[in-house]
């Protein structure tokens, strides 16, 4: 008899709140632990793919990369369970929204946070190089970011080791997977990748951030990965004048098509981005603005993860 999440109201100390986030396979749920009046983010797999082996053992492996990881940017990941053969996995509650859903509330909005954002986004992605990972799905809404600007990395499922000394040359050809708008040319050749296939994908996303759209689209998916092999990279200046032209070219630089034209890591690219500005003119916030607490001080009990 197959089993659903939704006759769960409890796993183990944690309380099933909602539902804060539904992905192509899996769920996140809002939970407490009651005895710590602490809440948490449950991540579980959508009752269709309960059965999919492939699947579960991604969360598994999600798991296992997330947990090797301590690092103020990246989400923490506590522990893991299976309850009558379902699998879920704990992680730290964070309460804000990805970083997609900030770019369609448009620049305005958010553009007096925008630096910060920009800074911290490159901070998780160099914490995760640093320790040793590669993430191969850097994009928007693999970030969350909270109402004071604050960013937190998600989603290791694709996740691999960065292959050291002779293994750089022997790595052998790997299945495309990531997501088409970000992928680094490396990534869609199929080929071995390190924290300059996850710069590009970052580059990406901050052009989509300051912009409202990914820097190469495409009529078809075919289309889109041959601009990623063959276009020459836009200017984010030519879209956003408020962009610095410091800043700008170091975007540029990150969208190069060969990793050797890049910045040498996403740490390199990190010290170059604290040392410019990212606007000409520093944008104020709306008029409707009302700062939040820290993420210390607030209370996730109205929030998304």
């Amino acid at each position: 008899m197959s089993v659903s999440w939704a006759s769960f109201k409890h796993l183990g100390p944690y309380r099933l709140l909602n539902v804060v986030n539904v992905g192509q396979t899996s769920l996140v749920w809002r939970a407490c632990d009651e005895d710590r009046k602490q809440f948490f983010a449950i991540k579980t797999l959508q009752d269709e793919f309960l059965a999919d082996r492939e699947q579960v053992r991604f969360l598994r492996w999600e798991y296992t990369v997330g947990h090797s990881l301590d690092h103020p940017r990246i989400i923490r990941f506590y522990d893991q369970g299976t309850v009558r053969r379902l699998p879920y996995v704990v992680m730290e509650w964070f309460d804000g929204i990805n970083m997609k859903q900030l770019c369609r509330q448009g620049l305005e909005r958010f553009g007096h946070l925008a630096p910060k954002i920009l800074i911290q986004a490159t901070e998780a992605v160099s914490g995760m190089n640093e320790a040793g990972w590669v993430h191969r799905d850097i994009k928007p809404e693999n970030f969350l970011v909270s109402k004071t600007g604050d960013v937190k990395l998600i989603d290791f499922a694709l996740a691999r080791r960065i292959p050291k000394g002779l293994a750089r040359f022997f790595s052998p050809k790997t299945k495309i997977q990531g997501t088409r708008s970000y992928m680094s040319p490396e990534q869609i050749r199929g080929r071995h990748v390190d924290s300059r296939a996850d710069l590009y994908s970052l580059a990406c996303s901050l052009f989509e951030l300051l912009v409202g759209r990914p820097p190469f689209t495409g009529a078809s998916a075919h289309d889109l990965l041959i601009k990623h092999l063959k276009a020459a990279p836009p200017n984010v200046e030519a879209y956003n004048r408020n962009v610095t032209p410091e800043f700008s070219q170091l975007l540029r630089q990150a969208l190069a098509k060969k990793p050797a034209n890049r910045p040498a890591s996403t740490q390199e690219f990190l010290k170059e981005l604290r040392g410019i500005r990212v606007f000409r003119r520093e944008m104020p916030p709306p008029e409707d603005y009302e700062a939040a607490p820290s993420d210390q001080e607030q209370s996730p009990d109205a929030g998304s993860g």
